[in-house]
């Protein structure tokens, strides 16, 4: 990375780590006419604003410095978090705030054609409720309940997701994309995709838990998943494939057939669906792990007791995972986490990991709650596009098809 670079200057200022002029230079070693160079690339594509700042930024007396910050209102960004039976999309700026939204059923199982094509749809209904030009949208972010390999970004092998391994999801959702709003440029907006559970734990982490450098999220919905953000970033394994505790085998369950064809696994006693089949065999028809979540509503008992069961099963689980990932929040989201799922958790994982994993635990339930996906998606978005390499490229794109001046 070139340290001098504006996408670099970016960086600080976007982080918090550089707020002025000055700052920038004594942060980076810069001269002021350097510094000055940079920021002009920075204002020319609109990324950044210069204002006065406040009052207590001048202890002495004198006039504060102006002071640098990301305009997040320069471009927006579309997001969507698919699920296996409904779908939540949303126009966001760039500092992850919803300027609209729209949810709906949305089966993940009919295939990717039929999906992306009505999220396509959405996405220009919802362009023209917040009243944003297509030409202001700079990415796509999409949330998917499966595993995404790190390096191509594509769907692989998910068990709940038929016909969408190795699918070209980018492709295929910019051309539905340019058909809707019959607009080229459509072709050219990047479309990237992450497991949902990791975007969920990104968000939780960066708005409520910036300061924890070890956090685990786990979503108990239709499947059950984790998301770990390390250092600031997600955790993917080689190819993806981290976090997926929901097919950890449970020996004592050998007779029960999970979704991906195997026996025993956790997500085939302790998920949303596991629990919406037990409840319709024991006489309340329900159909999904969201169907849970509204007998839980309504403090059903059965649904109660199945929940509080779950959660002991998925704790004994998260007394390893705890116990290797040595975690300072532990989450709890999904159509389960409430009440009853969280007690069971607690009651198991406090008894079986070793109390100095647990001394400094914090257990607690989403912040976020149903947007969580959709604002990981949007930091995932403007984290790519704004590190300071790829920042760096785009200026120069930018500069390459900007008219000189006179």
């Amino acid at each position: 990375m070139n340290q001098a670079s504006a996408g670099h200057l970016l960086r600080l200022i976007r982080g918090g780590q550089a707020r002025t002029r000055g700052e920038l230079q004594r942060v980076t070693g810069l001269s002021r006419s350097t510094v000055s160079q940079r920021l002009d690339q920075l204002f020319r594509a609109g990324w950044i604003r210069e204002a006065a700042g406040d009052p207590v930024d001048a202890p002495t007396g004198g006039r504060p410095s102006l002071r640098l910050t990301f305009d997040t209102g320069h471009a927006v960004v579309l997001c969507a978090d698919l699920e296996t039976r409904h779908a939540r999309a949303a126009v966001l700026d760039l500092g992850g705030t919803v300027l609209a939204e729209h949810s709906g059923a949305l089966m993940i199982n009919q295939g990717p054609d039929e999906v992306l094509g009505r999220l396509a749809h959405w996405f220009a209904l919802l362009l023209d409720k917040a009243d944003v030009r297509v030409d202001a949208v700079c990415g796509i972010g999409l949330s998917v309940p499966g595993p995404v390999h790190p390096v191509s970004g594509e769907v692989v092998q998910p068990p709940m997701m038929p016909g969408w391994d190795r699918y070209p999801v980018a492709r295929r959702l910019r051309a539905a994309l340019a058909a809707e709003l019959r607009f080229d440029g459509a072709s050219r907006i990047p479309v990237l995709l992450e497991n949902d559970a990791n975007l969920m734990a990104l968000a939780e982490q960066r708005r409520n838990f910036a300061d924890c450098s070890a956090f685990l999220l786990i979503k108990v919905s239709t499947g059950i998943g984790a998301g770990v953000v390390v250092g600031g970033e997600i955790y993917q394994g080689i190819d993806g494939a981290a976090g997926d505790i929901g097919h950890i085998r449970l020996s004592e369950y050998g007779y029960a057939l999970c979704r991906c064809g195997f026996y025993g696994c956790l997500a085939a006693v302790a998920s949303g669906r596991a629990l919406a089949e037990q409840l319709t065999a024991s006489g309340t028809p329900t159909a999904s792990g969201s169907g849970v979540r509204d007998q839980l509503a309504v403090g059903h008992p059965d649904a109660v007791r199945l929940a509080r069961e779950a959660g002991r099963l998925v704790g004994g689980v998260l007394a390893t995972v705890v116990t290797l990932i040595n975690p300072g929040v532990l989450m709890i989201a999904g159509d389960l986490a409430g009440p009853p799922f969280l007690t069971g958790v607690r009651e198991t994982l406090y008894q079986r990991a070793m109390p100095r994993t647990t001394a400094y635990l914090q257990v607690v339930t989403s912040r976020l709650g149903d947007r969580a996906g959709l604002v990981g998606a949007a930091a995932m978005v403007v984290e790519s596009l704004y590190a300071p390499d790829s920042a760096d490229r785009r200026l120069a794109a930018l500069a390459a098809t900007t008219p000189a001046r006179a």
